[in-house]
C-alpha cells in the first residue's frame, strides 16, 4: 500500500459515515469497533475512524473472501 501524502490531512469519519459507506447499521459499526476489527479513536466523547482505518477492514474483508 502506498504511504499517505503527507500533504494531505488524515481524514476521520463519523460512526454513521462509515455505516453509510459500509451500508450497514450504527450497532454493526459500534460491534466492529467493541472487537477491534475496526480500529478507531476518540477525541472528546466523540468516536472517529480514519479512512486509513476503513480501507484496511474493507481489504481484511477481501483477503477472506478471496484467499
Amino acid at each position: 500500500m502506498n504511504e499517505r501524502d503527507p500533504a494531505r490531512p488524515a481524514v476521520l469519519l463519523t460512526v454513521d459515515q462509515v455505516a453509510v459507506r459500509l451500508q450497514v447499521s450504527r450497532w454493526t459499526v459500534y460491534n466492529l469497533i467493541r472487537s477491534r476489527e475496526l480500529a478507531s479513536v476518540t477525541i472528546g466523547r466523540c468516536r472517529r475512524i480514519s479512512e486509513q482505518a476503513l480501507r484496511e477492514y474493507i481489504n481484511q474483508l477481501t483477503e477472506r473472501e478471496n484467499p
